[in-house]
């Protein structure tokens, strides 16, 4: 237990950058102020212009508008505690030691975990403070509102399991942490247009016997809310609004919203579980 305690330990301080130079912490340093920032800004503005004259966006939709940083984040810090191990054949050293593949991956997988949950929950918790202190009767806002604060949680959870395992089984197919972040990046990038593209409503002049009146036409027609789960970066945001009863959502999530929970589900499973099947086959095989 103490050497698989070490690797958690040596991950968590590769994703932070601690133990080295300074421009190695300012990277994560920079994500971690972003996810911030909007709940920072959101504080703010409730604070000046208060909660019932503003429809500001909530805990639920939190996810949604930080969704690009903890993209960014995962893709750049994620193939640092892989991709240099193999490059250096520093992964022979750890099995020397009383330890498997499987520890060996476990215990990056949880190290990398641990900081995004902390990413995704921090952003948060500065959002419900600064929503109390902004209302008139914080307490009475906070008893109103406290079943926001597991739903939160619960939700955090999905975000970072998923965010976790796509980049790290990416990472586990290179030893350049360049190509493993561009792929990554690049990945969600070209799955939002594409799924845009596909789902986007074009406004239509219809002209009946009551008069002309606008309707919403989708490229793809009634198929067109399959073709939201192409967007891999709202993926997490399809559970989070299964959650969540009401939440400022993209418009692909809100399309999403029409397939059966049980799809949304299931599809996240299937990007998550597989993806985390994938890194692990990939190392079982790996000997002294």
């Amino acid at each position: 237990m103490r050497a698989r305690k070490a690797i958690w330990i040596n991950g968590v301080r590769a994703a932070l950058g601690l133990g080295r130079g300074w421009p190695s912490k300012v990277m994560p340093v920079l994500l971690f102020i972003a996810v911030i920032t909007p709940a920072v800004v959101i504080s703010i503005v409730a604070s000046q212009i208060g909660l019932d004259d503003l429809d500001l966006p909530g805990h639920a939709g939190y996810y949604s508008m930080v969704s690009v940083v903890l993209i960014l984040f995962a893709a750049i810090i994620a193939p640092e505690l892989l991709c240099s191990d193999r490059r250096n054949r520093v992964i022979d050293l750890y099995l020397v030691r009383p330890l498997t593949t499987t520890d060996y991956i476990a215990g990056r997988w949880l190290a990398f975990f641990s900081v995004t949950l902390a990413l995704v929950y921090i952003g948060q918790i500065v959002l419900l403070i600064g929503l109390v202190l902004a209302s008139d009767d914080p307490l009475q806002h906070l008893q109103d509102n406290w079943l926001d604060i597991p739903r939160f949680l619960g939700a955090g959870v999905i975000v970072a399991i998923f965010i976790t395992t796509v980049p790290m089984a990416v990472s586990a197919f290179t030893t350049r942490r360049a190509y493993a972040a561009a792929f990554v990046i690049g990945l969600f990038i070209i799955s939002f247009p594409i799924s845009a593209g596909l789902t986007e409503c074009v406004e239509t002049e219809r002209t009946t016997a009551r008069g002309t009146s606008a309707q919403c036409e989708r490229p793809t027609g009634d198929a067109a809310k399959w073709f939201t789960l192409i967007d891999f970066a709202q993926v997490p945001a399809q559970v989070n609004s299964l959650i969540f009863e009401e939440s400022s959502e993209p418009d692909t999530v809100k399309l999403g919203r029409e397939l059966n929970s049980g799809i949304r589900i299931g599809w996240y499973a299937l990007l998550t579980i597989g993806p985390g099947l994938v890194l692990w086959w990939r190392y079982r095989g790996i000997t002294v």
